[in-house]
């Protein structure tokens, strides 16, 4: 059967239809995507930071990101030396605990030296009264295991951003943790035990 003479053209009418194409990758007036760099680049067309909603799509936001993510990284050393202040404060706690009066049961020369205590920890620590030093450790450990949590998650989040491979990022991040350091690191030492955290 010959079939040449027959239309085989399909004619559809897509004039209420506006303009499907828009908003469809490859399809003409798709939105920007985000790039994702695995190599070293300065280039900032379409960069994404961690976020799709993070995107650098001007001058303005470049800069405002840079300084957020200088912001971020100083942070994380404002928050390293908070928790080393809290473990400082903590580990202070448990020295000035009251020992329970137990520990003093058999000797009848430390009798003084007990009441004086109570009456120190009465006075000048109120909030230790009933407390012992295991309790003590334990809450104490309990919420730096929280902070050692928080302290990680922060860590990773700021290698996610340097991860971008962005020279304009990297040097952000690498100047937040200098300038963290310079204002908050001034108790400790300048080199790290892990690149990350």
């Amino acid at each position: 059967m010959d079939h040449s003479g027959h239309d085989h053209s399909i004619h559809m009418d897509h004039s209420g239809h506006g303009d499907m194409h828009s908003g469809h990758p490859g399809m003409g007036g798709e939105p920007p995507r985000c790039s994702m760099n695995m190599l070293f680049t300065w280039d900032t067309e379409n960069l994404c930071i961690v976020f799709r909603q993070w995107r650098i799509h001007s001058t303005f936001t470049l800069v405002v990101s840079l300084l957020a993510i200088v912001a971020l990284a100083a942070g994380y050393e404002a928050l390293r030396e908070g928790i080393r202040q809290y473990e400082a404060w903590t580990n202070k706690r448990v020295e000035t605990t009251p020992h329970p009066r137990e520990q003093y049961r058999d000797d009848d020369d430390v009798e003084p030296q007990l009441e004086e205590e109570e009456r120190l920890a009465e006075t000048t620590m109120p909030w230790l009264l009933g407390q012992n030093v295991a309790a003590v450790t334990k809450r104490a450990h309990a919420i730096k295991s929280v902070l050692y949590g928080i302290q990680n998650f922060y860590a990773f989040m700021i290698m996610l951003i340097f991860m971008t491979y962005n020279g304009w990022v990297m040097l952000a991040c690498s100047l937040g943790a200098a300038l963290g350091y310079f204002v908050f690191g001034s108790r400790t030492t300048a080199t790290k035990e892990t690149a990350c955290h």
